[in-house]
């Protein structure tokens, strides 16, 4: 019997061309060959009981096939060069399944994938991991729709709880992080902001049937722009995502290539990389798919519609006759501010206020057809911006590096080029209108970039990427544009032709001084660039670091001059992103010994190249985070007992100087760990600062609920801010309250570009730090320098 199956066997595999080998190892193949090597159709069987039956091109499993693995995982669709590559479904042993897109044994793409526990994902992967837009619904009935990152909710995206509650907003890293408003399953409304998971900064809760913004209006006014992300993105090259796999070399034999490519199998566990449940994670906006039609959808369907159950107009109709609306701010999740105020039916009197306004406003709608205008002006300016930086990064990072020259300062040290919108034999087509680009001192700012540990591809992935740039109102009255990156890591400013100048002219000092003082408080530039329009309009851009690019919410932000005239902020007009002035200044910052030495040694330094470079009219931009919500509070009290002048540790942690009663601080300075898991600050570079607290050792900061930070000059750097409180005059005569908060400190010296020379500007300045202009013509900028630290040594004291 045996003998007439192989006859067979033999008779079968002659018709069809198709041959038997069995290897030393143990594992067999029966198929096609070409040569030595297997190819056409063909089935290999490993020795321990792994199934391959498919396609073959020249010893790799290469078109359709199926791959059965002894533990019990199955996998069925297309391979290319020996891996999962191409659309296909793999089912693993603890019941799991994905079906969809795979590069190289890792899901990458469009797919869909139901875990062991029932939860569900479906939409974009990257590497394995949620990246884009994408559904995770939870077996508990929690559903999520919106961006992922990294396998992580993060972006835009809309959280809808199994109890009826709703998130629709921005986050970062699986929580709650930007603006956003909650709908509680009562009906009630929550709009504000979020850090970390937790309420942060101002907001305004409605209670259940008062009245409430326009959903459909919030979610447009915060909505992404996918138009404008996907139009720059056609201007680029051809996506270079590989659709096959190259052919391999056959110079060694059979049994090695089957041994080398073949015999190390591919572990389930090695397809399943986030196989485990996850926990409300999610991810970004790289493809176009109808996953991500579904969000935009469900965003505005279950916010607008399905939720509040009633459009708009009927909303208004149901709470007329509302009630209280609560305007709070919080700081850390702790509710710090309340105000009440009235929602009522609008007045007879209103109502005519409106209709006045309503005629007003036909008169004025010209005004809004030159805003328009201005908004596709800066548009259109956004993307020339971004061709023209992707275009300069990427001919110059190819260069290789050396030490500058003087003729990379000079007028010659230029790249120029024309972009029509066809395109070009150097340049892409584009969906903006045709400019010319011209990019200054290209090799000086790459080595400045380099100074300040820059990356070139995180650069231009940055600016240039899909997600584009945002632009801001300006914060002051120059008139300026100001773009920032979707990381929020670059602000791009547009500059006067003087401004251009100015810099140009103290860029090879400003070079020396960066190599010399690696963390420089002045303001970090990494660009300067110039786009000419038809008719010949000129604009120009400078490229500088975010000093306030950082995963803690700068809750105040102050430009301080150490001046006092005019130097105040109308108090109608602050709000959680205001720039405050000096005389807003209500605090004294109160640091680590050796970490305020460090800072005004940098500051004198600073100052002294400034003067050096006749510049006047600069500011230092500070920004706080306040910390410790257990603390924020608190109203300090003399102790019974009477304390020596000093600072002393008390025995429960506590700190006494003079007669300031400190409690235990929520921010703890610990000795570096070189090998750790903390992150520099943006853009800076060097060792972490060294405290005098923890014995003159490099340090990073503890803070409670984010973890180690790297404290360096100008970030993340631990200071007390302590603040008078007002009395009752009876009270303050028998003793001074004050209150105390934990903070963590950001600082730069900012618009170095006001030069001295120029008469005017200097009369302006001058006048402000309320000098007598007759007497201008004998002031040296070294005197403003004088009055700037002395103003900042009074805000940051020296303790005893």
């Amino acid at each position: 019997m045996f003998f007439l199956f192989s006859f067979f066997l033999k008779v079968y595999l002659k018709i069809f061309s198709l041959s038997e080998m069995v290897f030393s190892n143990g594992d067999i193949y029966v198929g096609g060959f070409k040569g030595a090597l297997p190819h056409g159709k063909g089935k290999y069987t490993w020795s321990d009981g792994t199934v391959y039956d498919g396609d073959w091109e020249e010893g790799k499993m290469t078109g359709k096939g199926q791959i059965f693995w002894s533990t019990g995982a199955k996998y069925d669709g297309d391979f290319s060069g020996g891996f999962l590559h191409g659309s296909g479904t793999l089912v693993g042993s603890d019941g799991s399944s994905y079906s969809g897109s795979w590069r190289m044994n890792i899901q990458h793409g469009l797919g869909k994938k139901q875990y062991c526990n029932s939860d569900v994902y479906e939409g974009l992967w990257k590497e394995g991991v949620h990246e884009g837009c994408g559904k995770y619904a939870w077996n508990s009935g929690n559903i999520y729709i919106g961006n992922w990152k990294a396998g992580k909710m993060c972006g835009r995206g809309v959280m809808k709880w199994e109890n009826g509650d709703l998130y629709n907003g921005f986050w970062l890293d699986g929580v709650r992080h930007g603006s956003g408003f909650y709908r509680f399953v009562d009906g009630g409304y929550y709009f504000g902001t979020w850090s970390r998971g937790l309420k942060d900064g101002p907001g305004t809760y409605y209670p259940a049937g008062s009245r409430h913004p326009s959903l459909t209006k919030w979610c447009s006014s915060i909505d992404y722009d996918d138009n404008r992300k996907t139009m720059l993105s056609h201007s680029s090259s051809l996506n270079s995502q590989e659709h096959g796999a190259p052919k391999p070399s056959v110079s060694r034999s059979l049994s090695e290539k089957i041994s080398r490519s073949l015999s190390d199998k591919i572990s389930t566990a090695g397809f399943f990389r986030s196989s485990g449940r996850i926990s409300h994670r999610a991810m970004s906006l790289d493809e176009d798919c109808s996953v991500c039609d579904s969000a935009r959808e469900f965003i505005a369907h279950d916010t607008s519609g399905m939720l509040s159950h009633a459009s708009d107009e009927d909303q208004h109709e149901m709470r007329d006759c509302c009630t209280l609306v609560y305007e709070r701010e919080y700081m850390q999740g702790v509710l710090i501010k309340e105000k009440i105020r009235s929602s009522a039916v609008p007045s007879e009197k209103n109502k005519q206020r409106s209709k006045f306004h309503a005629k007003e406003a036909k008169q004025r709608s010209c005004m809004g057809i030159f805003e328009d205008h201005r908004r596709r002006r800066s548009y259109y300016l956004m993307l020339n911006l971004q061709l023209g930086i992707r275009y300069t990064v990427g001919k110059i990072t190819p260069v290789p590096m050396r030490e500058v020259r003087s003729s990379d300062f000079g007028d010659r040290a230029r790249i120029r080029m024309y972009f029509p919108r066809k395109g070009s034999q150097f340049t892409p087509p584009h969906y903006s209108v045709d400019f010319y680009w011209k990019d200054y001192c290209p090799m000086a700012f790459r080595n400045l970039r380099e100074m300040f540990k820059l990356d070139a591809a995180d650069y231009m992935m940055s600016i240039c990427g899909d997600d584009g740039l945002r632009e801001l109102p300006s914060p002051g009255k120059s008139g300026s544009l100001f773009y920032l990156s979707h990381d929020d890591r670059f602000l791009i400013k547009t500059l006067k032709k003087s401004e251009l100048k100015v810099l140009l002219k103290m860029l090879p000092n400003y070079y020396n001084h960066v190599a010399a003082h690696e963390n420089t408080l002045i303001t970090k530039f990494f660009g300067l660039h110039r786009i000419t329009l038809r008719g010949g309009k000129k604009v120009r851009f400078m490229v500088m670091g975010n000093m306030f690019c950082t995963e803690l919410r700068i809750h105040r932000r102050y430009d301080l001059k150490g001046s006092s005239q005019g130097r105040y902020t109308d108090k109608d007009k602050i709000d959680s992103n205001t720039t405050l002035k000096d005389l807003d200044l209500s605090y004294e910052f109160h640091m680590d010994k050796s970490l305020r030495k460090s800072l005004f040694q940098q500051i004198s330094l600073d100052c002294m190249f400034l003067e050096s470079q006749q510049i006047i009219d600069y500011s230092l931009l500070l920004g706080l985070h306040f910390s410790a919500p257990e603390h924020l509070k608190t109203l300090l009290e003399l102790p019974e007992t009477n304390h020596s002048h000093g600072s002393n540790p008390g025995s429960d942690g506590a700190t006494s100087i003079g007669d300031l009663w400190i409690p235990p601080s929520g921010l703890v300075l610990v000795t570096h760990e070189p090998n750790g898991s903390t992150a520099p600050g943006p853009h800076m570079r060097g060792n972490p600062l060294r405290a005098h607290s923890v014995g003159d050792k490099e340090v990073d900061l503890l803070l409670p609920g984010t973890g180690r930070l790297r404290v360096q000059l100008g970030v993340n750097m631990p200071a007390q801010a302590n603040r008078k409180v007002l009395q009752d005059e009876a009270n303050s005569k028998e003793v001074e309250l004050f209150e105390v908060y934990d903070v963590v400190l950001y600082l730069g010296i900012i618009d170095i570009l006001q030069v001295y020379n120029v008469r005017k500007k200097a009369e302006h300045a001058y006048k402000s730090l309320q000098f007598n202009p007759l007497t201008i013509s004998v002031v040296e900028p070294k005197l403003y320098s004088r009055r700037f630290i002395n103003f900042l040594e009074k805000v940051f004291p020296e303790q005893p």
